[in-house]
Parts: structure tokens; sequence; C-alpha cells
């Protein structure tokens, strides 16, 4: 249960993230107003919320673990956002990206 609730926490950190940074360039790149800005930063300090909610004490851990989450939900954001086509080396890139997650935050360790 406790790896299910930590995916769980890496996706939903990683919509808020993710949505929160689209939603800035939104507003700023695609010139669609201070609005968008503005929910642009509610989402990204929900983003840092969320990420404290993880049951593994180690900030350092859980950020740089969270770094692969990011990688391939944002490919995946632009993919469904923004008609982005990854190329095969994105797609390797992300799956190394969330082996790697599955190593820090899963491999077994001694209590």
């Amino acid at each position: 249960m406790t790896v299910a609730r930590s995916v769980a926490l890496f996706v939903l950190a990683a919509l808020a993230e993710i949505g929160g940074a689209w939603l800035v360039w939104q507003g700023v790149r695609e010139h669609r107003g201070l609005l968008w800005v503005g929910a642009g930063v509610l989402a990204l300090g929900a983003y840092g919320f969320v990420a404290t909610l993880q049951p593994d004490p180690n900030f350092g851990r859980i950020l740089a673990a969270y770094g692969g989450v990011f990688v391939a939900g944002s490919l995946l954001w632009g993919v469904v956002l923004d008609g982005f086509r990854p190329d095969r080396y994105d797609v390797i890139g992300a799956v190394v990206c969330l082996v790697g997650v599955a190593v820090i935050m899963y491999a077994p360790r001694p209590a």
C-alpha cells in the first residue's frame, strides 16, 4: 500500500508542477494573461505541498526520485496537450528515468 500511495503522490505532484509550469507558460508565452499565470503559481505551490506527503522522510531522496517522474510526465504532458511527438530517444530516456525512480524509492533497504 505504501508504494501505491507513493506512486499516486508522485502522479499528483507531477500534475501540479507540470500543469503549473504549463499555465505560466501559457500566460506569458502565449499571451493568455495574468489569470493563467496566477493559476500556475497556485498549482506550483500545491506541488510543493504534495511532495511533503510522501511516506519516505528523506527530502533529497524524494526530490531526486521525483525528477524522473517529472521527465516522463513532461513528455507525456507535451503529447496530450501540445501535440508533441517524442522520438525513440525521448521514450528511452523517460524509461531510464522511471527505472531510476523505482531504484531510488522502492529498492529494499535495511531497517
